[in-house]
């Protein structure tokens, strides 16, 4: 009877075993399936980022190792090109000029924006999304007509604000003079990047919990208290990505002293930031070779200053 009654059992634990194994099977057999599909959808993106930009720049490598001359052409050189950016002496001031720049425009730059976020997220302003736009809205002209924009204002003869200076018996400051080009330009990168800087900042205040502002307003803390030791200190995330950018957005300046060398030629001369004399060297001087390495000395510059600045970041954030 025992053995009756186990068989029935055994034959109706087939079907159950079969049905299993086909669901493992099955669940089994999409993974490949969704894996290609997955393949598929990044495939264009892939694609497009390795022909627009892993190729040029492999070739660029590639052509860096080489140079024109009259008799053979094209030879080989090595690291002879990078050899003379090491020890270029346009190349190095340039660089200096960039990084003197980066200390006397992103501070002020990041002040700003510090404050416009935290005044915007005071909730103490009345028409606060249009002052939002109205800061923000720089950003969205282009740099060449922003340049052109400021170095009308900037006229010595032609400008407004030398013609106010006209009037009220004054003498107009030389915007467009050796000694005020360079804050000259940095007024305008001042006034075309505060406002991204300031919707990055705002975007991270809206994200940090309101109990935390709960918690101070019991304890006693007024709004100023509140900003400086909870907002940011909360901020220095967001803070040190703006840095971040700034260190590469100075290092490759560009558009602004191409359009300001037209009106002062005397002053921003064709090696006065590094992408600048790359550029000249290119497509003036036809050094294409040693174009590329001066443009991948500068990658390598950036890429080593923006490394130092997160190190020394985290080990502050350590300590």
């Amino acid at each position: 009877m025992s053995t009756e009654s186990t068989a029935p059992r055994a034959q109706a634990a087939l079907p159950v075993g079969r049905i299993g194994q086909r669901g493992r099977a099955n669940k089994g057999g999409k993974g490949p399936r969704y894996a290609r599909t997955g393949y598929l959808f990044v495939a264009p993106f892939m694609i497009g980022f390795t022909a627009m930009f892993l190729v040029p720049l492999a070739y660029a490598a590639w052509f860096s190792l080489f140079r024109e001359q009259m008799i053979g052409g094209n030879v080989f050189v090595g690291l002879d090109n990078y050899t003379r950016a090491f020890t270029d002496p346009q190349l190095i001031a340039g660089l200096g000029r960039v990084a003197l720049f980066f200390l006397i425009q992103v501070p002020l730059m990041m002040v700003l924006a510090l404050f416009f976020a935290l005044a915007l997220d005071s909730a103490l302003l009345r028409l606060s999304r249009t002052i939002r736009l109205a800061i923000f809205m720089p950003y969205a002209v282009p740099s060449v007509v922003a340049a052109l924009m400021w170095g009308f204002l900037y006229g010595p003869d032609f400008g407004p604000l030398a013609q106010l200076a006209d009037r009220i018996g004054a003498a107009a400051p030389d915007f467009l003079g050796a000694d005020l080009m360079l804050g000259s330009i940095a007024n305008i990168v001042t006034w075309e990047f505060t406002g991204y800087n300031m919707i990055l900042l705002y975007a991270a205040l809206r994200a940090i919990p309101t109990e935390l502002y709960e918690a101070a307003a019991v304890d006693g803390a007024g709004p100023w208290r509140t900003a400086w030791s909870i907002k940011i200190p909360l901020l220095r995330p967001a803070i040190v990505l703006c840095m971040v950018f700034s260190v590469i957005g100075s290092f490759q300046l560009f558009n602004e002293p191409s359009i300001m060398r037209t009106l002062a030629p005397n002053v921003i001369v064709a090696d006065y930031t590094p992408n600048l004399y790359a550029y000249n060297l290119a497509f003036v001087g036809q050094e294409y070779n040693y174009a590329a390495a001066v443009s991948f000395v500068l990658g390598f510059v950036i890429m080593a200053g923006s490394y130092l600045f997160m190190l020394a970041t985290n080990r502050r954030s350590r300590s």
